[in-house]
């Protein structure tokens, strides 16, 4: 796991060493932790939608000039598991630079042990958000 960004490392460490209990209490701080979007994206425009999820999920990556990614990132309320997600992205990728984002590992969440904890679909729509996040990082690396 060293390729991950720090703060992304320390999250998943936490979340594998954690209780089963518990696991579901730390997914909704994250939920409950996602920063609101800027003004200029409320309506989404530009930003992706993520079909896999079963919920409306929007994302953006912007690479920056000093080759740090910003994300944001959309999801209603009612989607606690995939807001969790996100908040999750959002504060373990913050202020990562394009390399360590593109070597966070595909099976992230199954390394955080939420396997056993949330269904195979969650899962499913939480790795195409890193899917998708990754893909809008390699291709604005691409065209620099």
């Amino acid at each position: 796991m060293t390729d991950m960004p720090p703060k992304l490392a320390e999250i998943v460490d936490e979340f594998a060493s954690a209780p089963r209990e518990v696991v579901l209490e730390m997914l909704l701080e994250f939920a409950d932790s996602m920063p609101p979007l800027p003004a200029d994206l409320a309506t989404h425009d530009g930003m992706e939608q993520v079909p896999e999820c079963q919920t409306q999920f929007f994302l953006k990556a912007v690479v920056r000039p000093d080759d740090t990614v910003e994300s944001f990132f959309d999801c209603p309320p009612e989607a606690p598991t995939t807001r969790a997600f996100a908040g999750i992205l959002a504060e373990g990728l913050e202020g990562a630079t394009t390399a360590e984002i593109l070597g966070v590992p595909d099976d992230l969440y199954t390394r955080m042990g939420l396997a056993q904890a949330i269904s195979p679909l969650r899962i499913r729509g939480g790795s195409a958000i890193l899917a998708r996040l990754k893909r809008q990082v390699a291709a604005q690396v691409a065209t620099r």
